[in-house]
């Protein structure tokens, strides 16, 4: 019995008692190797010392102090070295307690951006089908993950939603990327047409793709037409980088890859690595700039929001990424897994792909990989195989509803930057495992 409301309360959760280095131990002393980092958080693997040390002294120094009071050193060094590494003009750092938060901040932030420079009417988002932003009401508006929005629908905002960049599905036989690219374009200038451009506050969009399509990157020059689009309408670009951020995808910001720079921009989960609760939106100098010689204050805020302890654990951690080389690592150990996907899985009748950046890859599956036929939803080959993997002694984000919102499953893999050449292949051997007796479960079923 438990008084713990669990996300799925029919469910009996298996008890974590201890973490080291990539594994998380139950207590029954069995081990995970914990291969999406929880949900793209555990960057640098669990217990590490450094970090841990930073949050206990700052706890001994000062466990809280409200931001409306007061600032601390840990946010002011954290906003430093995160604004001293963001793209181009990002330089004012608002902390959060996670994602959620940064998006439904980012949001707020670009309305009244838009009211203190004279521009009221502009009052409408626009964003991209299976996507996924978080899970407060804006958060989920924006968001276009099917499965996590129609409960919530009615109270939902009027959001308009393009098609995301997802060239395994939506890329025309024969389109070459450019040509891809101007489709898109165009489909993002039409909308913003019949909604009327003065009435735009911004395009939101996850610069590679996490939960809701399985690490999906964007087409060479996908984000610079976006930009540019973005830039002869007054439209803001919000890029969030939650999922994708903090070195996950072998750069600091997914969008160095891309050769743009957002004008908010939206991070968390690797940006604490899972020590404190913390996320962030960086704005740009415009912008700020807007707020301070206006009405003065942002309005809006959380009790927590630039929580000291939280920020020393993510300074701790940002300095561990620095201190190990580990930008480095993700990418060459991403490269490296990625082969081994490859090798494994690359010809398997079922696994339609193989895609992402870095340490942020993922899997689709079909039951026809000549035709991309999804399997049927029912079948829940994504909860099968997430249950597979944990017998396995394997943490996995499977889920499903790629295709069209309800049918198609893939799974995320994340896995902490630490990563052995060993745990390599152990993660690619235990994930042939699972899968092979999700596909023996649904075969007998």
């Amino acid at each position: 019995m438990t008084h713990i409301f669990h996300r799925m309360p029919k469910n009996a959760y298996p008890k974590a008692v201890a973490g080291e280095g990539a594994y998380i131990i139950d207590s029954t002393g069995k081990r995970y190797l914990d291969a999406s980092g929880g949900a793209a958080v555990s960057s640098i693997g669990h217990s590490d010392d450094r970090v841990i040390a930073a949050i206990k002294a700052q706890l001994d120094s000062l466990p809280f102090a409200h931001t409306a009071f007061f600032t601390t050193d840990a946010a002011e060094e954290l906003a430093e070295l995160l604004a001293a590494k963001a793209p181009a003009g990002l330089d004012h750092v608002y902390f959060l307690s996670g994602g959620s938060e940064a998006i439904e901040a980012a949001l707020k932030l670009a309305r009244q951006y838009f009211v203190e420079i004279g521009q009221p009417e502009r009052s409408r988002f626009i964003a991209r089908r299976q996507s996924y932003h978080g899970n407060t009401l804006g958060a989920l508006s924006v968001g276009g993950n099917l499965g996590r929005r129609t409960l919530y629908r009615p109270l939902l905002m009027d959001v308009s939603h393009v098609s995301p960049c997802y060239a395994y599905r939506e890329r025309q036989q024969g389109e070459t990327d450019d040509r891809y690219v101007d489709r898109l374009g165009a489909e993002l200038e039409a909308e913003i047409a019949r909604c009327g451009s003065e009435t735009v506050i911004a395009f939101v969009a996850e610069t590679v793709v996490g939960a809701t399509l399985g690490a999906v990157p964007p087409v060479a020059g996908y984000f610079k037409r976006m930009r540019e689009i973005c830039d002869r309408h007054g439209i803001l670009l919000i890029l969030d980088e939650v999922m994708c951020g903090m070195g996950r995808t072998g750069t600091l910001f997914a969008c160095e890859q891309d050769g743009v720079a957002p004008d908010i921009i939206a991070i968390a989960k690797a940006l604490g690595a899972g020590y404190q609760p913390i996320g962030a939106m960086i704005a740009s100098g415009k912008i700020y700039d807007a707020i301070v010689s206006g009405s003065g204050f942002f309005h809006h805020g959380h009790t927590y929001l630039g929580h000291a302890a939280a920020c020393a654990g993510a300074l701790a951690v940002q300095k561990a990424i620095d201190e190990d080389g580990l930008l480095e690592r993700v990418r060459l150990l991403g490269e490296r897994l990625a082969a081994r996907l490859h090798d494994r899985f690359g010809r398997h009748e079922n696994v339609g792909d193989i895609r992402g950046r870095g340490m942020f890859l993922g899997l689709e599956f079909v039951e026809d990989r000549g035709s991309r036929k999804p399997f049927d939803p029912t079948l829940g080959l994504n909860a099968r195989l997430k249950a597979n993997a944990m017998l396995e002694g394997l943490i996995c984000y499977p889920s499903g509803g790629s295709f069209d919102g309800r049918a198609g499953d893939h799974v995320l893999l994340a896995p902490p930057y630490i990563l052995t050449e060993g745990q390599l292949d152990e993660l690619t051997e235990k994930l042939d495992r699972a899968l092979r007796r999700s596909l023996d479960d649904i075969a007998g079923a």
